[in-house]
């Protein structure tokens, strides 16, 4: 019912995604306005359907941040959940600034079909193929359960020639059972060449929007100069957050992991830390997602967003929230797992004056 009633509303609004909206990134104090699209891409087998179509047996869904030179990001899962509408007195300054942008006037969407193209058609269509050719192999599987019951069914029958009668299975039980699995395998197989002729569907641009981050936004209202620089505070915040994630990269080589910073993609996490094979445990997961809080000795509250509270959720076995404490050249680092429970009063405190930020209350799991 939730899938055809977002069906219903996708079909009728469609057009009010492709017209696209404004965003305000309150988190991002640069100065580099850039484009959100919402991009979908779908791999086809050779099924034909009643209608004529191909079949599509995956679908994706991807959000991904383009600058004005051209460079892509993919941002993970919901990024839209930590910016905001521009408000009343803020969109004449905005609207000012987007007529002046000549590279917005551009087909733009040309950037985002390019980026896909070449980067996210490519690895779900790799992703499904080795997922097809892994359920091929389980069903050529098959052979040597077939090769069993003839082998079953030629040894019954000299059985039985001798006088020896299996009451339970009989030669032609045995038989029958391989002609069978030999029936259903060859079946299987001419079903599996139709399947197997996979093909990538070209990606279509849903929707997009112009994120402007904080900081281009004062300058645009004059609430701080365009040439203002760096103040003391931005570059102890920066120099603590450093320290954060150096430690917790140590801390992960230390433990035998390879940690990757992606904590410029804003996918919900810092880091992106591998597993070597010899060190996962039952649950076979091959990675760690690590969300870094860094904050100075004597800092009692750390902020949160939307986006990586659902990261949390979403990976709950995997995903760890690591707050580390800097004291000049030293660090304390404590990782916690579960940090957030769904539905709970206490995950953060409401009514924030920004409603994409929120004052983390933490538990131990």
């Amino acid at each position: 019912m939730l899938v055809a009633t977002i069906d219903l509303l996708r079909e009728r609004n469609i057009d009010v995604l492709k017209r696209g909206s404004v965003f305000i990134d309150d988190n991002d104090f640069g100065m580099e306005a850039r484009l959100l699209f919402y991009i979908e891409d779908a791999i086809q087998d050779g099924v034909i359907l009643p209608n004529g179509g191909k079949r599509v047996i995956s679908k994706h869904i991807h959000l991904v941040e383009i600058k004005e030179d051209g460079t892509p990001l993919h941002v993970g899962y919901a990024p839209y959940l930590d910016y905001r509408a521009a408000m009343a007195d803020e969109q004449a300054s905005v609207q000012s600034f987007i007529g002046k942008q000549t590279w917005l006037q551009k087909d733009v969407e040309d950037l985002a079909h390019g980026y896909a193209i070449a980067n996210i058609i490519p690895a779900h269509f790799s992703e499904v193929r080795t997922r097809k050719e892994h359920l091929i192999g389980k069903t050529v599987s098959l052979t040597a359960e077939i090769q069993y019951w003839d082998f079953r069914a030629a040894d019954l029958k000299q059985k039985e020639a001798a006088g020896k009668v299996n009451a339970r299975l009989n030669s032609q039980l045995a038989a029958r059972r391989a002609e069978e699995l030999a029936a259903r395998l060859q079946k299987r197989l001419a079903e599996l060449e139709t399947e197997k002729l996979i093909s990538a569907m070209p990606p279509v641009v849903v929707g997009g929007a112009l994120v402007i981050p904080r900081g281009l936004l004062n300058r645009l209202m004059g609430t701080s100069p365009a040439d203002m620089p760096e103040t003391p505070d931005t570059a102890t915040r920066q120099a603590v957050e450093h320290a954060a994630m150096q430690s917790v990269m140590d801390i992960e080589k230390e433990l035998g992991f390879i940690p990757r910073d992606v904590s410029a993609a804003k996918c919900g996490y810092d880091v992106e830390s591998f597993i070597p094979e010899d060190r996962r445990g039952e649950a076979n997961a091959c990675l760690r997602f690590i969300e870094v809080k860094g904050r100075a000795k004597g800092a009692d509250t750390v902020t949160v967003t939307k986006n990586e509270i659902l990261t949390a959720l979403n990976k709950p076995e995997e995903f760890i929230f690591a707050l580390v404490e800097v004291d000049g050249d030293k660090t304390r680092t404590t990782y916690l797992k579960k940090p957030f429970r769904a539905g709970s009063k206490n995950n953060y405190c409401p009514g924030l004056p920004q409603a994409s930020r929120r004052r983390a209350h933490l538990h131990s799991p």
